[in-house]
């Protein structure tokens, strides 16, 4: 087979040479009898220098022309082939879209430095995987307190499941029952979540794991006895943003006569409008209340949910796979979420440590050169370098050229706003050296010089962390946000308190270290 290779390999070589020879054979064959050609009407002298420009000529056409002609060919070849590639990795379905995503957040995961955050980062992104072998769906029973959420879930299950008819706030923890659906291939993971909108500390917290549960599920059952409150109405909008699938219960039917239920019904499909389909908004009566019966045992009458039952399972089989990929979907992309963003917070860390570094660097420029034409051109400098190192934090490939021209715009900007008048006057006041007026005006301007890099390098990073886009407002709205925020009195003080002691006691040190010595008096017997 290796034999069989190279012997092919060798003949398109032989068969390439041939095609070379031939074509160069040709053109010398041509110049030739170019050449006798033009000698029988042409002096002999004048022959090689029209050869030499005839073929200056087809150079110079296939430069300007063909050469261009190729790479633009050669450019869009390649851009096809890469759209087939991306055609080919994109997915085919939202599970491969959740595989690919899952991916994604691995390498998100490998850049996050903390190693707390990383790592409770994978554990989410471990448990989301599993969701996608999963074999339930997930139903969230959800609700306020004693409103009949594991009332509900114990008639569907038909038989006796948490503590029912207690007060309000009896089911403290979430708890899950599984259920099967007559026509569905999956089994229901039914999870009885806390009651919501409960008082204090712990009915918060109670309250923050029923809406975690509730994001985590395929299908949300929302279970009220009344009309929707300002708060149900909140919450429900809130789990409705989510994209999640919602049924409306209203529970406790058997309280009401038939047009007070009807009328709920009305009121809570109006309420819902948008949110909740209406033929999601249902009534039922999970635990009907006993009826008396004199000289025996009261009647128990049974429950009623098969309305809810059979849309449930209707909803279910046409579009449960649907909500279980949407469902993980949406898990991904809050992952992905949380990641970026720790990412982000990890990148302004590091990219404040780099402005609160060159800072300083251009504080010392300016303190060493004496012409002020010769400040601006080294504080230039040193900004477009600092937004090399910026746009290298947040994964930018950034040349030399491109960072001079952004460190120029954001200083043409600082000017043209005012900011560098305003800035020292600012550094001016906040303060009040009482130093020799040389050493004063050297100290005030260095450290204007720091305090204005300092708000270049807050622009730079709202520039980078827009993906290279200034915003509607332009670079001006963002370099004037960055003064404002860094002329607050508490940012402004902090900033003071440490260019006191880089830059103004250095410059009293070094300025004492250049005095010359004091004469003292000669006493007697020296000579």
């Amino acid at each position: 087979m290796k034999n069989t290779k190279l012997l092919l390999f060798m003949f398109a070589v032989l068969v390439f040479l041939i095609l070379i020879g031939s074509l160069l054979g040709a053109f010398i064959r041509l110049a030739n009898e170019l050449r006798y050609s033009l000698e029988y009407f042409l002096p002999y002298w004048l022959v090689n220098p029209i050869l030499l420009i005839f073929t200056g000529i087809i150079i110079y056409l296939f430069i300007q022309v063909a050469w261009p002609w190729w790479k633009n060919y050669y450019k869009n070849k390649t851009k096809i082939s890469s759209n087939n590639k991306e055609a080919i990795k994109r997915p085919r379905n939202k599970q491969q879209a959740a595989k690919q995503s899952l991916e994604s957040i691995d390498r998100l995961i490998d850049r996050i430095q903390n190693q707390v955050s990383s790592k409770a980062l994978r554990e989410q992104r471990e448990r989301v995987e599993k969701e996608l072998t999963r074999g339930d769906l997930i139903v969230a029973i959800f609700g306020t307190g004693s409103s009949g959420k594991t009332s509900l879930i114990r008639a569907m299950l038909n038989e006796i499941v948490g503590v029912v008819g207690s007060p309000m706030g009896s089911t403290t923890t979430s708890k899950t029952y599984r259920l099967r659906l007559k026509g569905l291939n999956r089994g229901l993971q039914l999870i009885d979540t806390p009651g919501i909108l409960e008082a204090g500390e712990e009915g918060f917290l109670r309250e923050k794991e029923a809406r975690l549960e509730a994001s985590r599920s395929d299908l949300i059952i929302v279970v009220v006895d009344s009309d929707l409150r300002s708060s149900e109405m909140h919450v429900i909008k809130s789990l409705a943003k989510l994209g999640k699938r919602i049924f409306l219960v209203l529970n406790k039917c058997d309280l009401r006569g038939e047009a007070e239920e009807q009328r709920l019904l009305e009121l809570l499909k109006m309420h819902s409008k948008g949110l909740i389909d209406s033929e999601d908004v249902i009534s039922s009566s999970a635990a009907p209340q006993s009826i008396p019966k004199p000289g025996s045992k009261p009647f128990q009458p049974k429950p009623e949910i098969e309305m809810l039952l059979r849309r449930l399972a209707k909803v279910l089989h046409h579009d449960g796979e649907e909500l279980l990929a949407d469902n993980i979907l949406l898990q991904c992309r809050n992952l992905g979420d949380q990641g970026r963003e720790l990412l982000n917070r990890q990148r302004k860390k590091e990219a404040q440590g780099c402005i609160d570094r060159y800072s300083w660097i251009s504080s010392g420029v300016v303190a060493v050169t004496p012409l002020p034409g010769i400040d601006l051109v080294g504080t230039a400098a040193v900004n477009a370098q600092m937004v090399m190192e910026i746009a290298r934090i947040y994964g930018v490939q950034l040349t030399k050229s491109r960072a001079q021209e952004l460190a120029v715009s954001v200083g043409r900007t600082l000017a043209g706003l005012g900011i560098v008048k305003g800035g020292v006057s600012v550094i001016s006041t906040a303060l009040n050296l009482n130093l020799p007026t040389l050493l004063a005006g050297k100290a005030l301007q260095s450290v204007a010089a720091a305090w204005l890099t300092r708000i270049a390098g807050a622009s730079f990073i709202t520039y980078f962390q827009r993906d290279q886009d200034w915003g509607d407002g332009g670079i001006q709205e963002v370099v004037q946000l960055h003064y404002d925020l860094n002329r607050r009195e508490s940012i402004l003080r902090k900033f003071i308190e440490t260019a006191l002691l880089r830059v103004v006691d250095p410059l009293q040190r070094n300025q004492k270290r250049q005095l010359p010595p004091r004469s003292r008096p000669q006493e007697e017997g020296e000579a």
